[in-house]
């Protein structure tokens, strides 16, 4: 084991103040219901902005990441598309204004401010209460995985078993350590609440930007001491209908990797993740920590901004790290040790090269930072999940009536099921991509078709939004049994079509959502789409109404911001591989992005008073 006393101590450190923030916000967390969830709309959108970053900034994702990009190169910086990453953008230009107006606590409490209360409505709830559970614990599942497999490299099982009276096989140590360290993010979180998250997230990011710009000056030292030997084209963002990167004499095994990633026809692979990428963002956030945060701030222009601030704080920092261990990964491949129960696994390149290349003392605040963005990523989704638990089968089906005593019990007994479920669930996935895959091949696909008509056409009613989403659950939930080792992203066509013609049936045999409902919708949230009839009839009512004329100017912004997120993705690569021109190329992108996106969507966005949520 390669830490060292001050290592250990900065890791005991970390763990220390996390147990100190959830016991000084425990009284302020439990005033209320909406200071439990959502901080009482009192924070900052920077912090809740840096907060988001943070848990975005995962140990399991960074896993993934640096493997990519090891094996990809430059052209890995698409693959992120996955999830896509992009959404933050449209998120950023309109739709987390659109959310934040609503004045909601969850997700699934939204619907009713779009589709009214009767019988379909509550199906359409009680459907989206179920996708939330269900993403929140695969995220839970997709984190705790990610951990172990990170822990156990620098405690390695040899000197851990001397001390645990029972025998663990070796393929579930990885899940051993994930249930060791959960327990520190269940406390904080549970305690806290959101604010005591969002404080948590602040010392983290602190620490991985101090361990992300340590790493990267790492990797450049050593780069320029020693020649990076990769293939042609590695070192390109362009890409043919094939990927083209032949590992054969350099890393031959990688050529294997790349086969079983199924990555190969690159150009299908792009269009696959636009075209999804593009509806999923449409549809608005999952009902996870990123759509709580959205509704945790002061305004709808605060909500803008922090979502816009993600991509700003996140992606610079988060692939300086990313770049650096990759280099250093190739530098050194002879070094590494990727052998996991007997077999090669290049999700061990990131933690491989933490314990062969960072010295002691630094390794400690290192892990501390890694630590943190795994229990980041943890206690929000776990925060979103106990929310949806609580406000929307608890408050609204047992008891409606239930004291702030009552809601904090219910609060901690709905976040350890979540916990012990998602633990199980561990047990039964392979690793941290086949976890990922599923996420955003499988779960994210389910939620497209009926989450993108409830926003943009008025005759969506509660009857197509349930038959909708039951219409994707029970494809994702069942594709990767029926098309065995096929690309969850294949799989996204058959899916959509099944769910929209789902949606369709499901909206013409129940008559349309009341006038009132339509109406209060559309005057609060004031979308864009196919809301002609009830933007008569809200005219016809009040004359100085003003429709959202916004669309083309929305959807500029939206590839602006794009090609903006993209650059700050491509700047700290190119820094890290010391390549001068086409840093300076990206630089220039970045810049000019910035200056079109102040002056198109910052200098227009609403300085309205703030809304607070009741």
């Amino acid at each position: 084991m390669k830490l060292g006393i001050y290592d250990i101590l900065i890791i005991c450190a970390y763990l220390a103040s996390t147990v100190v923030i959830g016991l000084v916000l425990k009284k302020r967390a439990q005033r209320s219901k909406n200071s439990y969830m959502l901080g009482g709309n009192e924070l900052p959108w920077y912090l809740l902005g840096l907060s988001n970053a943070s848990g975005m900034f995962d140990i399991s994702g960074t896993v993934w990441l640096v493997t990519v990009l090891f094996v990809y190169g430059v052209k890995s910086i698409w693959l992120p598309w996955l999830w896509p990453i992009f959404n933050q953008i449209f998120l950023m230009v309109f739709l987390s204004m659109w959310l934040r107006r609503s004045n909601v606590t969850t997700g699934a409490e939204w619907i009713g401010t779009r589709f009214g209360f009767k019988k379909s409505a509550k199906l359409s709830h009680i459907i989206v209460v179920v996708f939330a559970l269900i993403m929140g614990l695969g995220y839970l599942t997709y984190g705790f995985i990610g951990l172990g497999k990170f822990v156990m490299i620098f405690i390695p099982w040899e000197f851990t078993s001397q001390y645990i009276p029972f025998d663990v096989p070796l393929e579930y140590v990885p899940h051993f350590y994930g249930i060791i360290f959960t327990c520190f993010a269940i406390f904080y979180s549970l305690l806290g609440g959101m604010m005591s998250i969002v404080w948590a997230d602040v010392i983290q990011y602190l620490i991985m930007a101090i361990s992300s710009i340590l790493i990267a000056a790492l990797a450049m030292m050593a780069l320029s001491e020693n020649q990076l030997i990769v293939p042609d084209g590695w070192a390109s963002p362009i890409f043919g209908w094939n990927l083209d990167l032949d590992w054969n004499g350099i890393i031959s095994e990688v050529n294997v990797k790349i086969r079983e990633d199924g990555f190969s026809l690159f150009s299908i692979l792009f269009m696959m993740m636009v075209f999804k990428g593009v509806l999923v963002s449409l549809a608005g956030p999952a009902p996870t920590y990123d759509m709580q945060k959205i509704l945790s701030t002061k305004s709808e222009r605060e909500a803008a901004l922090m979502s816009g601030s993600v991509s700003l704080i996140l992606m610079p920092i988060r692939y300086l790290m990313i770049a650096g261990f990759a280099v250093l990964g190739l530098l050194y491949y002879d070094k590494l040790n990727l052998m996991v129960a007997g077999r090669l696994d290049f999700e061990q390149i990131l933690p491989s090269a933490i314990n062969e290349f960072i010295p002691v003392g630094f390794l400690g605040l290192l892990l501390a930072g890694l630590l943190a963005a795994f229990m980041s990523t943890f206690a929000g989704t776990l925060n979103a999940t106990q929310a949806y638990i609580v406000n929307d089968i608890y408050l609204k089906y047992i008891n409606p009536e239930a004291d702030n005593v009552k809601i904090k019990s219910i609060n901690y007994i709905a976040g350890l099921i979540m916990v012990a479920i998602s633990i199980v669930f561990g047990f039964f996935a392979k690793d941290v991509n086949d976890v990922l895959q599923w996420i955003v091949g499988g779960l994210y696909g389910s939620y497209v078709a009926a989450n993108m008509l409830k926003w943009y056409w008025w005759r969506f009613n509660g009857n197509g939004f349930f038959f909708g989403m039951v219409g994707g659950l029970v494809p994702a939930l069942t594709f990767r049994f029926i098309f065995d080792g096929v690309l969850d992203l294949y799989t996204f066509p058959l899916m959509l079509l099944i769910s929209v013609i789902a949606c369709m049936v499901g909206t013409y045999l129940a008559p349309p959502v009341n006038d009132d409902v339509l109406k209060a919708f559309y005057k609060n949230v004031r979308p864009w789409g196919f809301w002609k009839p009830i933007h008569d009839k809200v005219v016809a009512e009040d004359p100085d109404f003003k429709a959202n004329k916004n669309f083309k100017m929305d959807m500029f912004n939206v590839a602006i911001g794009i090609i903006w997120q993209t650059a700050l993705v491509i700047l700290p690569i190119y820094l890290v591989l010391m390549e001068v021109v086409p840093f300076i190329v990206t630089l220039l992108i970045t810049l000019i992005t910035s200056y079109i996106l102040k002056k198109t969507w910052y200098d227009r966005l609403p300085t309205d008073k703030p809304h607070l949520a009741e």
